[in-house]
C-alpha cells in the first residue's frame, strides 16, 4: 500500500508583492483579481491548522507574499508558528521568500521544520519570467536553508514555455541541493498574467515520472495545477511516482475539497501518512 503525504497551505499574507514574476497573481504589477491582505489573524491561522490536521494533513505551510523574509515578516511568522504548535501537533513549513541564515535560525527556533523555496525553473530560463530578482538569489536561499538544519522543500512550475533543456537544467540544479521534498506545480493561467500555459496531461505525467525516477528519496508533491492538468485522473500521477498532494485551496486558486480527495485516496487503496 503506497503512503501519501498530505500538505495544506495557509496564505497568511496575500497579494502584497512588488516583484514582476510573470507567473504570479500575487504581484501587484499585473492587477489580478485576487483577495489581498497584509496579515491574516493568528486565531484564523490556528483554526486553519486545526482543520488541516482534521483533514489528515501532516504538513501545514505558512506562506507570505513578497520577495524576502524581512524583520517584520519574520516576527509575524514566528508568532504564528508558536501559536499553532501550542494547539496543533503538525509539521510546520514556512514559505517566505529569500532568507539569510540568521532569520532561518529564528524560524527553526520557533518550530519551523521545513522551508519551501522553489527555484521555479532553470537558471537559463528564469530571466524570461522574472527580472526583479535573480535565480541565483533563490539558489543561495536554498543553500542557507540546508546549512541551518531545516529541511528543504524545493520545486518549480511547469508549462510556462520552458524547453526540455530547461527542465533538464532545472533537474541538475535540484540534484546539487538534494531537497527532501519537490513540489511540482503546473502553471495556472489568469487573464491578467502575461504567460500562457504550455502543458497538457501527457506533458504533466511525463514530468511526474521523470522527477520520480531522478529523485527516488524525495517526496514528490502534486501541487498547484493538479486539477487542471489531470482532472479526475490525478491518482494516475500517484501511481506514476508522486507520493504527496496539496489538499484544499492554493495561494490564490481554489483547490478540491479535502474530504473528496481523502475519499478517493482511501477508495483507491492509498495509505495516508501520519507525519512528514
Amino acid at each position: 500500500m503506497k503512503k501519501i503525504y498530505l500538505c495544506a497551505i495557509s496564505n497568511i499574507r496575500s497579494g502584497a508583492c512588488n516583484e514582476d514574476c510573470r507567473f504570479c497573481t500575487q504581484s501587484v504589477r499585473w492587477g489580478a483579481d485576487i483577495n489581498r491582505y497584509k496579515e491574516k489573524s493568528i486565531e484564523t491561522i490556528v483554526n486553519e491548522a486545526k482543520l488541516a490536521k482534521n483533514n489528515r494533513a501532516s504538513g501545514f505551510c505558512l506562506v507570505t507574499s513578497g520577495k524576502s523574509l524581512d524583520e517584520k515578516t519574520l516576527e509575524y511568522v514566528c508568532s504564528a508558528a508558536k501559536a499553532v504548535l501550542k494547539e496543533v501537533d503538525i509539521t510546520l513549513i514556512a514559505c517566505n521568500g529569500t532568507a539569510d541564515k540568521e532569520s532561518l535560525k529564528e524560524l527553526k527556533n520557533a518550530g519551523i521544520k521545513i522551508y519551501n523555496h522553489n527555484l521555479e525553473t532553470s537558471r537559463e530560463y528564469y530571466p524570461k519570467i522574472c527580472s526583479t530578482h535573480t535565480w541565483d538569489e533563490r539558489f543561495q536561499t536554498c543553500e542557507n536553508i540546508k546549512s541551518v538544519g531545516i529541511r528543504l522543500c524545493c520545486g518549480g512550475i511547469f508549462g510556462m514555455g520552458e524547453s526540455n533543456e530547461d527542465i533538464q537544467s532545472f533537474i541538475n540544479s535540484l540534484k546539487q541541493l538534494k531537497p527532501d521534498g519537490i513540489p511540482l506545480n503546473f502553471f495556472i493561467e489568469n487573464p491578467k498574467l502575461p504567460l500562457k500555459a504550455t502543458h497538457n496531461k501527457e506533458f504533466a505525467m511525463n514530468i511526474v515520472t521523470r522527477f520520480a525516477n531522478e529523485f527516488k528519496e524525495a517526496i514528490i508533491m502534486l501541487a498547484g495545477g493538479r486539477e487542471i492538468v489531470f482532472g479526475n485522473e490525478w491518482t494516475e500521477a500517484l501511481r506514476a511516482g508522486a507520493n504527496s498532494i496539496v489538499i484544499g485551496d492554493y495561494l490564490t486558486a481554489k483547490g478540491e475539497k479535502p474530504d473528496k480527495d481523502l475519499e478517493i485516496l482511501i477508495k483507491e487503496g492509498f495509505e495516508i501518512a501520519d507525519e512528514c
